[in-house]
């Protein structure tokens, strides 16, 4: 039963994730794809409309279908790690769920249009122009390495046994 507990959570998780993506794309679609910027917050971020054919900063653009079948088998086998009940820390658990539901909704757009919709653009230093699943995948990332190397220092910690007879 908590494993069931855990597996609704995650998925629900992923579908808000993936819907606040698609909902925000919508909207930047429909009111910036002319081409204007609006203004968020003052010296921080604005919102622009992109196009994004390739992977993070265009890299590889064109790609397209290279994209979609890796995506594919990344998310497919990261839930099954996640739903087949493998995953024991709750940490790595959930910091695979956020990468996915990012992974999901950038596919969804790779899909549908070719290219993702990228709208959120830092304007205090010169970035590349993202979105909320780039925003998932990267969190999602940066707590997976970390648990990694946390994992990887406390198991180096540990006490050797001896073997010695």
């Amino acid at each position: 039963m908590k494993h069931l507990t855990k597996h609704i959570s995650c998925t629900i998780m992923i579908v808000l994730i993936v819907a606040f993506d698609q909902i925000t794309k919508y909207f930047a679609s429909l009111k910036l794809s002319d081409g204007d910027v609006i203004g968020f917050i003052p010296g921080l971020v604005q919102f622009r409309y992109a196009e994004n054919t390739g992977m993070a900063f265009s890299m590889l653009s064109g790609a397209r279908w290279v994209f979609i079948v890796l995506t594919v088998c990344v998310c497919v086998g990261a839930l099954y790690y996640l739903f087949s009940n493998r995953c024991k820390s709750l940490w790595l658990y959930w910091s695979i769920g956020v990468v996915v539901s990012g992974g999901i909704g950038n596919l969804i757009d790779r899909i549908c249009y070719g290219y993702v919709v990228d709208f959120i653009e830092p304007t205090f230093v010169d970035f590349a122009v993202f979105n909320i699943a780039d925003c998932a995948v990267t969190c999602g990332a940066v707590v997976l390495i970390g648990y990694l190397l946390i994992d990887a220092f406390k198991d180096a910690k540990k006490p050797k046994e001896n073997t010695d007879g």
